[in-house]
């Protein structure tokens, strides 16, 4: 797949109305529906603010959660038009509707250096379906779409990938941002490139594993995925996290390492329990010999320091879940010695979003990595090789 698309810097937006799609899918108060973080709206700004700058005219649009195609008042992106404008300090017209009546008339009367939002994409029907219809809908009000929605690109919705079958399509900086970092990773990484890959399941990272065996110089694995190597070649677990159907695939990973000379990294060492309770008292066990009564929940010290040691001398490191449950205190040393290393190592950081980038922030690293991506789907996908749709449809440069 070809990463290297053109950019907003790259054309004319100059007087331009812009259809241009964020990811303004953010938390809210379940009771007050009041937005509880306004980071995916703050990431928006520099690709704005640009635009207004050229005196380009903004059409902006998102989903917000899963109302499936039907009108849900609780997922109206009315609040969100309200702080981007408190975030822009200017007005931010909202429209009641996505491509209806509302939407068009002030899309039409819109002035370059003016911005709008748009209702929820998702209210639509036709949106998650990519349909041709919802598309040009979308399109007719707008003279070029940009995509800054990193999360999304994934998908292939009628406002991620569908409307640029009808307009010149080109990345924001947000996006354009991550297939900078992620693309380099994968093309041409700075050497050695150490993957660091945790989460629960095999079966989550069985496409991220195969694809980076084929570019990785050093692969670590951590999290609840590590027991089913264990299992695979014949250690006991106890209670711990076990995809039964995964084993053969642990044990044909862990020989195509070694036919490829790839480092593949497990855990020796690991922190066992008797509950999953943020209280339950951690042992020290041999990940090949865990009790028959314990679950392990974190990685060892003994494999936090050996895994911390083939990250210090990385040149490009890529981070995809963590290295146990950081949620609970008392298990989140690896992941914590692993979030210190990247901080400490001179390589190029790249933390694969979701769970990993909660953990570098909560950790209070997040400063210090080199780039967190946006989306955990869409990067995992990324680091799959699988062809983006959102992606796949922007203008080559």
């Amino acid at each position: 797949m070809n990463y290297n698309k053109k950019t907003v810097l790259d054309i004319d937006c100059k007087g331009k109305k812009i259809l241009l799609r964020c990811d303004f899918n953010v938390p809210q108060d379940k009771a007050t529906g009041e937005i509880t973080s306004d980071k995916r709206i703050v990431a928006a700004l520099p690709t704005i603010q640009y635009l207004l700058e050229q005196g380009a005219a903004i059409i902006a649009c998102s989903h917000l959660g899963k109302p499936k195609g039907q009108v849900v008042p609780a997922l109206s992106l009315a609040p969100v038009a309200v702080r981007l404008g408190e975030l822009l300090g200017m007005d931010v017209a909202f429209a009641t509707d996505t491509v209806g009546a509302d939407a068009k008339a002030k899309a039409a009367a819109l002035q370059g250096g003016q911005i709008m939002l748009l209702e929820n994409t998702r209210f639509e029907a036709g949106e998650t379906k990519n349909d041709e219809a919802l598309s040009k809908e979308l399109a007719s009000m707008a003279e070029i779409y940009v995509s800054d929605a990193f999360g999304s690109v994934h998908r292939a919705h009628a406002s991620t990938t569908g409307v640029a079958a009808y307009l010149p399509a080109v990345s924001g900086f947000l996006v354009g941002k991550e297939l900078n970092f992620l693309g380099g990773a994968l093309d041409a990484p700075k050497r050695p490139f150490v993957a660091v890959l945790g989460g629960a399941k095999v079966s989550d990272k069985i496409g991220v594993i195969n694809n980076l065996l084929e570019k990785a110089d050093t692969i670590i694995i951590g999290g609840g995925m590590a027991y089913t190597f264990a299992k695979a070649q014949g250690g006991t677990i106890g209670t711990s996290l076990l995809e039964a159907d995964k084993q053969d695939y642990a044990l044909e990973m862990i020989a195509k390492a070694k036919a490829k000379g790839v480092n593949f990294l497990l855990p020796t060492d690991t922190l066992a329990t008797e509950n999953f309770a943020p209280d339950s008292a951690p042992h020290t066990v041999s990940t090949m010999a865990i009790p028959d009564d314990m679950m392990g929940l974190d990685i060892g010290p003994v494999t936090a320091e050996a895994f911390a040691a083939a990250v210090k001398s990385a040149g490009t490191v890529v981070w995809n879940g963590p290295m146990g449950v950081f949620e609970f205190d008392a298990y989140a040393g690896g992941t914590r010695t692993m979030a210190k290393a990247l901080a400490d190592s001179d390589a190029v950081t790249i933390i694969g979003g979701g769970d990993s980038a909660a953990a570098v922030e909560q950790l209070g690293y997040a400063d210090k990595m080199t780039h967190i991506s946006t989306g955990g789907g869409a990067s995992l996908e990324f680091l799959e090789g699988i062809e983006l749709p959102g992606v796949a449809c922007l203008q080559d440069k």
